[in-house]
């Protein structure tokens, strides 16, 4: 095997054990999320308190990305950054199985959420460098389906939990499990490359100090796609009020769309890695439909609506932050990611604040401004495509 070779061999198996770590991170929070909506309006909260402690969170755990991927690039401390944020990420979440006050649950849910602020735009910096070298629509692709593997079992472990005791409580704590593996394998990972940055040969060029216009269009887009993206609380807080689906059928719903994110990301990514940009286009025109199908149809339809979700999901995990790293060069993307985060959470707070509301209010209302903001998303990321054709 030549140098080359085992070089990019070495930074498949770096994005295969990062992946390792994001499956049991995941399995722990996207467990805890499955029923965290339906577990505060059990608690007492209103659909608004759920969409605006939902909203809150992806602020906190968005806005606060811009700070740590700035001290990410500022310090070139990304490993401690990565390795302090799982610690609080993943904490958080069986804590939860020792609440019995809504306040008090909302309080641990923004705390998984800084904790997630505090890791990712490192942990994202860490895994470019070698997604780069193996193509870095499948490389992120590739994390995310591994990443979506404990999205799927965090779920399907609560729900089985939830049958056999029939109580929310005891769901939260299996979660402790996958929580300390997690922790593991990322402190062994840290030891066997202590330096990831080395996989990337390849650097971009920027003229000027800034990062470039094209970025900036592309944030347009994206924010519009998180704005009008419903997150799943308030779908399960709809589930739950309209008595579509039982407390036990919530978190099957969930697993469901998290294994269509992972086989979508792994699809979008090799697509991304051909044609670029314009594979954002079409899903999101495409994944708008969740909205009518999750909160207007029956049983069927809304599962139908969640699969749509899922192919939706899958690419703002992937895709998304992929084309961000062919944009921006190395030494620049802990900020960049960074700046991405903040816009993101806050076009996520504000579209699930005013989601959360329409849900109390007008459902046709909400279904519209999801649809809306999805198809002018599309036309700008169709605008950037064209521009980033023309330049090659």
């Amino acid at each position: 095997m030549n140098e080359e070779a085992s070089i990019q061999n070495q930074a498949l198996k770096f994005v295969i054990l990062i992946g390792i770590v994001s499956l049991c991170a995941d399995a722990t929070y996207e467990g805890g999320r499955s029923i965290s909506g339906a577990y505060l309006g059990f608690l007492g909260a209103s659909g608004t308190v759920v969409g605006l402690v939902a909203g809150t969170g992806e602020l906190i755990g968005f806005g606060l990305r811009l700070l740590t991927g700035y001290l990410s690039d500022k310090t070139r401390q990304y490993w401690r950054l990565t390795t302090l944020g799982y610690m609080i990420n993943t904490a958080a979440i069986p804590l939860l199985a020792f609440t019995g006050r809504w306040e008090t649950a909302a309080v641990l849910l923004l705390a998984e959420r800084t904790g997630k602020a505090i890791r990712t735009p490192p942990r994202d910096v860490l895994l470019s460098h070698a997604a780069m070298r193996v193509g870095g629509g499948f490389g992120f692709g590739l994390h995310e389906a591994l990443d979506q593997i404990g999205a799927v079992s965090g779920p399907l472990a609560v729900a089985a939990v939830l049958a056999w005791q029939q109580r929310y409580q005891p769901g939260f704590a299996v979660l402790v499990v996958p929580s300390v593996l997690g922790l593991i394998v990322l402190l062994i990972v840290q030891k066997m490359y202590p330096n990831p940055r080395e996989f990337e040969t390849k650097t971009l060029e920027l003229s000027g100090e800034g990062l470039p216009r094209q970025f900036w269009v592309y944030l347009v887009g994206v924010m519009l796609v998180g704005c009008g993206y419903a997150d799943f609380p308030l779908i399960a807080f709809h589930f739950q009020t309209t008595n579509l689906s039982d407390n036990t059928t919530i978190p099957l719903f969930y697993a469901i769309a998290m294994a269509v994110d992972a086989i979508a990301a792994l699809i979008l990514g090799r697509l991304f890695d051909r044609k670029g940009i314009i594979v954002l286009v079409g899903t999101f025109l495409l994944s708008a439909f969740f909205a009518p199908l999750a909160f207007l149809g029956h049983a069927s339809l809304a599962l139908f609506g969640m699969v749509l979700w899922g192919i939706g999901m899958g690419a703002q995990e992937s895709i998304v932050k992929a084309a961000i790293a062919t944009m921006v060069p190395s030494d620049k993307r802990g900020s960049a990611f960074g700046i991405f985060y903040l816009c993101y959470g806050l076009a996520w707070f504000i579209g699930s604040a005013l989601m959360g509301v329409l849900h109390d209010r007008s459902l046709v209302a909400l279904i519209g401004f999801s649809i809306a903001t999805q198809f002018i998303a599309a036309l700008i990321l169709l605008q950037v495509s064209r521009e980033a054709r023309s330049d090659v």
